[in-house]
């Protein structure tokens, strides 16, 4: 299926007839006849979209099912649709004020109608996938709050009609509280690679059906661009057209005007796209601070032991299926203990920092250096032969020891060493190279990890190489 939708009708007709029309694009239909039923069905079948009239029984109506809606969390973010009589300009304000997503008058255009409900539901879907990942990160204690600020925002005014949007802009101001500007499709297409790029579009389309559609080409630039896909779109018609209204959200628009410009609408609308489009934007941040802490030592910003075992697995199943070789190394300081027994743990903070900046300064682009412990370390280097993971490996032991340390609780540099283990797994040119016949990233990290003790064993900041058996 679809979707699961929800239709609130107290007229049977109505909901059979719209029934019809959404079971032939294969969504799922349940039904309420008032508005009571409406809430405790919405809250035990969690729909993907409410299509209510526009008034109910007992003087009820789409606007309070809204607010009714909103009391509950888990229906909070549920999109509406009100579907009545024409209704008067100041009841059909009051209806968006609610959170409905937009009043259809009948007899609705099924071809509008159907545009509509793909876009809601598809935006719908796209906040439930984001908002499940920040539940998930939040329930593994990764999750930050959510700034708590009402930045203003930026808008775009887009068309090559000057002249209306200088008259539309003016409209504007006194409803409006974000910064308004005026551009055409062209400036846009241009300035897509801003990095302060506008949080709404309104697209103005001409009444040519033709240059309308041409117009509509921006939608699909948009949602292209690396740094504009998520911008909010809001498409304004100023000829009323179903077929290209249900076009321009298909392209994915996220708010369709159909019926001309009105301030206060259209001031409405710009609030309601950036109030998501904020949303959104606060559950990625959310989602992507999350997992960057789930992988990433906070310290020294190398990758930690959770990200950097599955790697060596990959890195060594690539091995096998490829024929080259690779290394894998286990550093270690020598006598850190010291340094936070002479000079405290934040001097010991200080040593590892800067020993993380000499390692990514001695690697390739392609290596990966992780945290693994207190004062070790795990090296990856795919693509790597002996001679030239030899070459390394000596090569960050010089670069840790060659420069002293500057650490807050000595007046005087202090010299660190490293300790470095090393095993090398795939083939090579005299074939496998591999520890017996275990070629595991876990088995090279294990006579990496023995390796590293003979390295101490032997007088410590040096390299000890774990030789295959013979």
């Amino acid at each position: 299926m679809q979707g699961k939708i929800l239709i609130v009708d107290a007229i049977a007709t109505n909901r059979i007839v719209l029934k019809v029309k959404l079971k032939k694009a294969f969504y799922e239909v349940i039904q309420a006849a008032s508005l009571p039923e409406a809430v405790n069905m919405a809250r035990a079948e969690l729909p993907d979209l409410v299509i209510s009239a526009l008034c109910l029984p007992d003087g009820g109506g789409a606007a309070e099912l809204c607010a009714a809606l909103g009391k509950a969390p888990q229906t909070e973010h549920i999109p509406m649709i009100a579907i009545g009589c024409q209704a008067e300009p100041a009841a059909r304000i009051a209806t968006l004020q609610a959170g409905v997503h937009d009043v259809l008058s009948q007899p609705v255009n099924e071809t509008l109608l159907m545009g509509r409900v793909r876009s809601l539901i598809r935006t719908h879907n796209a906040t439930a996938e984001w908002q499940m990942r920040e539940d998930t990160c939040r329930a593994l204690g990764l999750a930050e709050a959510a700034p708590d600020f009402d930045a203003q925002g930026r808008c775009v005014l887009v068309s090559d009609d000057r002249a209306a949007l200088q008259k539309y802009a003016i409209q504007m101001r006194d409803v409006l509280r974000a910064r308004l500007t005026m551009s055409t499709a062209g400036a846009v297409m241009q300035q897509m690679t801003e990095q302060e790029l506008p949080d709404v579009f309104v697209l103005v389309l001409p009444g040519d059906p033709a240059v309308a559609m041409e117009n509509l080409r921006l939608i699909s630039a948009l949602r292209a661009n690396a740094q504009a896909r998520h911008a909010g779109v809001i498409v304004l018609q100023t000829q009323a057209d179903a077929a290209l209204g249900a076009h321009a959200l298909d392209l994915g628009a996220d708010d369709l005007m159909t019926d001309g410009f009105d301030a206060a609408e259209l001031a409405l609308r710009i609030k309601s796209v950036m109030r998501r489009k904020r949303m959104s934007d606060q559950l990625r941040a959310s989602v992507r601070t999350s997992l960057q802490a789930a992988v990433f030592d906070p310290l020294t910003g190398l990758y930690n032991r959770r990200y950097a075992m599955p790697h060596l697995e990959r890195i060594a199943e690539h091995a096998r299926t490829t024929a080259r070789s690779f290394a894998v190394m286990v550093g270690d300081l020598d006598r850190f203990k010291r340094i936070n027994d002479i000079y405290g743990h934040a001097s010991g903070d200080a040593v590892l920092v800067e020993v993380a900046h000499r390692l990514r300064a001695s690697l390739r682009g392609t290596d990966m250096a992780a945290r693994i412990g207190g004062e070790e370390f795990l090296i990856i280097m795919p693509g790597t032969t002996l001679p030239e993971a030899q070459k390394a490996a000596l090569r960050i032991c010089s670069d840790v020891s060659g420069a002293p340390f500057t650490i807050p609780g000595s007046a005087t540099p202090i010299t660190v060493t490293i300790s470095i283990g090393m095993a090398i797994g795939g083939s090579g040119e005299d074939g496998p190279v591999a520890v017996g016949d275990d070629t595991t990233g876990c088995a090279l990290l294990n006579e990496a990890d023995r390796a590293l003790y003979a390295a101490k064993g032997r007088g410590r900041n040096q390299v000890k190489l774990s030789r295959p058996a013979a």
